[in-house]
């Protein structure tokens, strides 16, 4: 069993190489307040003096400190090549490599200089650790943790919130499921204020991985001591408490050595602590910690295997991920150009391995364009927006020319129903912008596995975008095109024998019947007045209020001014309008277009028919372009950029002089490959040493 500690500092010295801190080993974190004594401790395990020591706060990053016993026969830690053969004591610090530190002093100002150079020379905090590994007869194995001192008020450079700072600091560390707290507390404070006891009781409640140290032992006033402390009768621990007693400064200032400090210790212990003399003092808290921790490596083994095997599966396949090194870069440029296109068309057809279920995108997302976006903007395109009743007479009368208008006239129906028609244009152009916008969209969505190459290779994913861009700028022209002449060709002849508007014609006559029987044929039908001007049949009577029975009123001198002007404008005369022979009468008076006067019924009747007949007519007209503009965006945009996608990448991008450039490799992506290969070393390695483990070395 005691070849378990050496196990853990084998697998510490793996991941501190690649600086991962993904595997919570087991160690012991030493914890307490500034000048509780916690480096007195440590330095009474080593039997060395080699930290920091002065006023205020010292410690200021975490030192991850493994102490080897290295017997004089041992041949895994001593060779000739470093002269270690003969030494008693000598340490190594990660960050200097294979330097062999034999003047522990020298180790001193190591830690002084390497502090400084992350934290600052005034007392600032950095929470990167300095690896230490002390080799030495006098020592048993143990992996420490020399935390910063828990401090309240700011000094130096220290931000104001250096307290919550380092207590973030603390608690990352002792947070760890898998470490042991050794809280110390000085003996001449009170143990129930003790703020490293309270620390670990937060994230130990149970107090499974705690034990408590009581320092300065020989510091308490007259006439007291701390027997009901040590026996647990304060504040109960369930690893216990052991009492120590620190050199002072005196001591330290006298040079006086640490053996000569521990039998001084040992006395006072049995001069003042009799009974518990022997459960007390560095050698046994020494003994302790490493019967601890070597209990608490073998109750935290099986666990390290399971996650250090899930580990490296996960970095496998992150590795995968990244891709191996382009040996032929000529077959790999086609290979990812082969690959994106594959994607492109498995977006646009649905048939993609990783479908997006956050968001509609690709052929989805142009469905929802067609029949949601366009369909539903043309539906909200009425047929008769920005027509009035008197654009609608106007129309009428300007196509009648100089003659009354005696008919409804087939010109101004068609003008007015081709001016609604052009209003369906710019959604149909509109729909073929969108799509344009999805299919240059779908670039950046077509496939995890493409868009790790794509990171991978900046250039090349760069000169894609290109491609797909100009081949789809390419043909937009041709669609607007196309659109443009699906429009054109509605405008270019009115199909007033299509069938449907014909029913619908049909039914608009029986809105003219019991008016002016000459608006409608034999057949119940509307009758257009012809370009030809022709007139009705001699037999039918005029109406009252037509142009020849007015023209006698007209030129009467005594003859309403306004009345006049109504009946050279409108054509018709209302009789019920006064005459009056005050005003005479202006021979050429303006006609200016009436928008807020009365409609006749004549008028009316007129309006209502012309509205009826471009609403049906319309409508034919929008369920054609609603289902024609999809078609031909489909046709001439999105399947002829799915059957010439490769082709074109194929001929703009492989070339053998493009390649070497295409295929430079994102500096991004080229160290997150050598991150994720260093650390999938390391957990093999990891596993390695673990399985090296016996079982009998478990008990």
């Amino acid at each position: 069993m005691e070849a378990l500690i050496p196990v853990i500092n084998k697998l510490q010295d793996v991941f501190n190489t690649v600086g991962a801190d993904a595997i919570q080993l087991p160690q012991i974190v030493v914890l307490g307040t500034q000048s509780s004594g916690k480096s007195s401790v440590i330095e009474s395990l080593v039997g060395s003096d080699f930290l920091p020591r002065g006023t205020g706060i010292v410690t200021r990053r975490p030192l991850v400190l493994q102490l080897v016993y290295a017997p004089k026969d041992s041949t895994e830690h001593r060779s000739a090549d470093d002269g270690t053969l003969e030494l008693e004591q000598w340490g190594k610090f990660l960050h200097t490599k294979e330097k062999v530190y034999t003047n522990f002093q020298d180790i001193r100002k190591e830690i002084e200089r390497e502090t400084d150079r992350l934290a600052g020379a005034n007392k600032g905090v950095c929470a990167d650790p300095i690896s230490l590994k002390i080799f030495s007869i006098k020592v048993v194995n143990l992996t420490l943790v020399d935390l910063p001192g828990i401090t309240k008020v700011p000094v130096g450079d220290q931000p104001i919130d250096i307290e919550n700072q380092i207590r973030e600091l603390l608690f990352k560390h002792i947070s760890n499921p898998n470490s042991i707290v050794l809280a110390v507390t000085s003996a001449n404070t009170d143990m129930a204020t003790s703020e490293s006891i309270k620390m670990a009781k937060e994230v130990d409640p149970d107090g499974r991985r705690t034990l408590a140290v009581i320092t300065k032992l020989d510091l308490m006033d007259a006439g007291t001591d701390a027997i009901d402390v040590l026996c647990g009768r304060v504040i109960p621990v369930k690893l216990g408490i052991v009492g120590v007693v620190n050199r002072s400064q005196q001591d330290i200032i006298d040079n006086k050595t640490i053996k000569d400090s521990l039998k001084d210790e040992a006395t006072f212990l049995q001069r003042k602590y009799p009974t518990i003399s022997t459960r007390n003092g560095t050698p046994y808290l020494a003994k302790t910690l490493n019967r601890l921790l070597m209990h608490h490596i073998r109750d935290c083994i099986p666990e390290l295997k399971v996650r250090l095997n899930v580990m490296v599966s996960q970095f496998q396949s992150l590795l995968n991920s990244y891709g191996e090194d382009v040996s032929d870069k000529s077959q790999t440029l086609l290979q990812i150009i082969t690959k994106f296109a594959s994607a492109y068309c498995s977006t646009i057809e649905g048939t993609s391995r990783n479908i997006e279920t956050t968001e509609l995108c690709g052929g989805a997302r142009i469905c929802y364009i067609f029949h949601e976006t366009f369909g539903r903007t043309l539906d909200s395109v009425h047929p008769l927006v920005g027509l009035t009743k008197m654009d609608i007479l106007t129309a009428i009368r300007n196509a009648t020319g100089p003659r009354p208008a005696l008919f409804v006239p087939e010109v101004s129906f068609e003008l007015l129903v081709k001016r609604q028609i052009r209003r369906l244009e710019d959604p149909s152009l509109r729909c073929v912008e969108l799509v344009h916008e999805e299919m240059q969209r779908i670039v950046q969505h077509c496939g995890n596995e493409v868009q790790q190459e794509m990171l991978r290779f900046p250039r090349l994913h760069q000169r894609i975008v290109d491609v797909v861009t100009q081949l789809l700028r390419t043909r937009l022209p041709t669609t607007n095109s196309m659109v443009e002449n699906l429009v054109a060709i509605e405008l270019a002849y009115i199909n007033t024998k299509h069938p449907d508007f014909q029913r619908d014609a049909a039914l608009v006559s029986g809105l003219l019947k019991g008016t002016d029987n000459r608006n409608i044929d034999d057949n119940g039908s509307p009758i257009f007045r012809m370009k030809t001007g022709r007139t009705p049949p001699s037999g039918n009577p005029q109406p009252p209020n037509s142009l020849p029975n007015l023209l006698e009123s007209v030129n009467n001198p005594n003859v309403n001014r306004d009345l006049r002007n109504e009946v050279l404008t409108n054509g018709v005369m209302d009789p019920n309008k006064v005459l009056s022979p005050i005003k005479p009468v202006n021979l050429l008076p303006e006609v200016p277009i009436q928008t807020s006067r009365k409609l006749s019924e004549r008028e009316q009747h007129d309006c209502e028919v012309i509205e009826r007949l471009i609403k049906s007519y319309f409508y034919i007209v929008r369920k054609s372009i609603q289902d024609s503009v999809p078609k031909a965006v489909m046709h001439f945009l999105v399947n002829f950029v799915k059957d010439n996608l490769q082709p074109e990448l194929v001929t703009h991008l492989y070339k053998s002089d493009q390649a070497e450039t295409l295929l430079n490799e994102s500096e991004h992506i080229a160290q997150r490959r050598k991150e994720a290969a260093d650390m999938l070393k390391a957990l093999q390695r990891a596993g390695q040493i673990i399985s090296e483990i016996r079982e009998t070395h478990m008990w």
